[in-house]
């Protein structure tokens, strides 16, 4: 494996004009993407009745069978039926688009912890709760990286809980020393203070590369180079580890250090979009839980004052290495089984999820998944971002997009959907039933 990287690329791609939605999508990223490249994630920027216009971030350097497996992962498999035993909520905020509510370090946390108190179990990814040194993540929530959350809303991936992990930490050595010195001190931080099985630090020399960016929408991306070094001693040590959690540096331009904490949340977070790119890359690639952590390039970027900063980006300039959530949270994180039929007995799936909570105006492969297995989704207009979408224009089922305010009002709907209550029964004024009298009928009933 040699010269293998991430990067994204801008697309138009036809919008489908009937259900489903998936695998017609997948077919064009295929057919449209560089030659020699795989989708690994997708965003909806702008839609309109014909067209979708879509960044996508793909992978280059595999051979042409890996890279048929993981576009076989983005697939379609269409749930039969829902199981209802337990009450299943995905919560979903996008990394790199800005949002009002989890756009930030671990901003998010405060909506997981009232979504998970409304439901028997939720399932959520890394940026909605990792805040540098600080990990809220509910007892019944699971912590599952972006790119398998969307394979298990598609039906190809399927999760088991577990007690707990071997997680493997990975950090860059050709730094500064003191900042592979946190990342080291943080990882055995978590070992001591919440038992987690974390024994081993490898650090990576030379390093991979990561480079921030703005994609045309204003979404955060970027390019990783030199994925190789990271996945060559991955593999070699695969069977002694569960899950990964890497700190690496991220490039970006030296103004950002200030400029983002001085435009109290106007600026998108500018390291979220490569990192996803990473995480997407090695979780697709090695079926194994991951989450990333950027370290500071150098004692001049941490030694940066920027005094009292929005309540929003408070974690973020109390730590030092913005290590320690990423750890803590895969200590948990379920097991990842790959799916190409119904699952067995104990990997939850998609015939498990109840409902789908996310911002308004999101549209990628996971809301187009809900849409296709008929799963009910709720979206939060209070939770803006710079995506330019209208879910309404979507061909929905009856009921199944809520259109809400807030994340109160998604609890309650969430909370009305565990109860089997039509969320429209409990808000006046309630409509008159709808009367109809088919044609076969009329010709009975003068």
């Amino acid at each position: 494996m040699s010269d293998l990287c991430a990067y994204e690329a801008e697309l138009d791609l036809p919008r489908p004009k009937a259900p489903p939605h998936v695998d017609p999508i997948v077919e064009s990223l295929g057919m449209q993407v560089p030659t020699g490249t795989v989708p690994i994630r997708m965003a909806v920027v702008r839609s309109s009745p014909h067209s979708l216009e879509v960044e996508v971030g793909v992978l280059e350097g595999l051979d042409k069978a890996d890279r048929a497996r993981l576009a076989a992962m983005l697939r379609l498999r269409r749930r039969a039926v829902e199981r209802s035993e337990t009450f299943t909520t995905v919560m979903l905020v996008p990394t790199g688009i800005g949002c009002a509510i989890g756009g930030h370090a671990g901003d998010a946390s405060a909506a997981v912890r009232l979504l998970a108190a409304v439901t028997d179990r939720l399932i959520t990814h890394p940026n909605a709760v990792n805040a540098s040194d600080l990990n809220d993540l509910p007892e019944n929530a699971l912590y599952v990286e972006g790119s398998v959350l969307t394979r298990f809303l598609l039906g190809t991936a399927g999760l088991v809980p577990v007690r707990a992990n071997r997680v493997l930490a990975v950090a860059d050595r050709d730094v500064d020393e003191r900042f592979a010195e946190i990342a080291v001190n943080s990882a055995a931080a978590v070992r001591v203070t919440g038992g987690v099985n974390c024994t081993q630090v490898l650090l990576l020399e030379p390093h991979v590369t990561l480079a921030s960016a703005y994609a045309p929408s204003g979404r955060a991306t970027g390019r990783v180079e030199h994925l190789e070094r990271l996945l060559s001693v991955l593999e070699e040590r695969r069977d002694s580890f569960d899950a990964v959690a890497i700190s690496t540096r991220i490039e970006v331009p030296w103004s950002y250090h200030r400029d983002y904490y001085e435009q109290r949340g106007e600026m998108v977070n500018p390291w979220g979009g490569v990192e996803a790119l990473l995480t997407h890359a090695v979780s697709s690639l090695l079926d194994v839980p991951t989450a990333h952590s950027p370290m500071f390039e150098s004692r001049d970027a941490a030694a940066v004052e920027v005094g009292i900063v929005d309540p929003r980006m408070a974690a973020e300039v109390i730590s030092l290495g913005f290590f320690v959530s990423v750890v803590e949270g895969l200590a948990r994180a379920p097991r990842i089984v790959p799916l190409a039929g119904p699952p067995d007995a104990g990997v939850l799936a998609v015939e498990d999820v109840s409902c789908l909570v996310i911002p308004d105006k999101v549209v990628g492969l996971p809301t187009l998944a809900a849409l296709d297995q008929g799963i009910p989704v709720v979206a939060v207009r209070e939770n803006a971002n710079v995506m330019a979408n209208d879910l309404t224009s979507l061909p929905w089922r009856p009921g199944q997009l809520r259109m809400v305010e807030n994340y109160w009002e998604a609890a309650g709907v969430v909370a009305a959907l565990r109860a089997g209550v039509d969320p429209a029964t409990v808000r006046r004024p309630l409509a008159d039933l709808a009367v109809a009298r088919p044609s076969a009928l009329r010709v009975l009933i003068p």
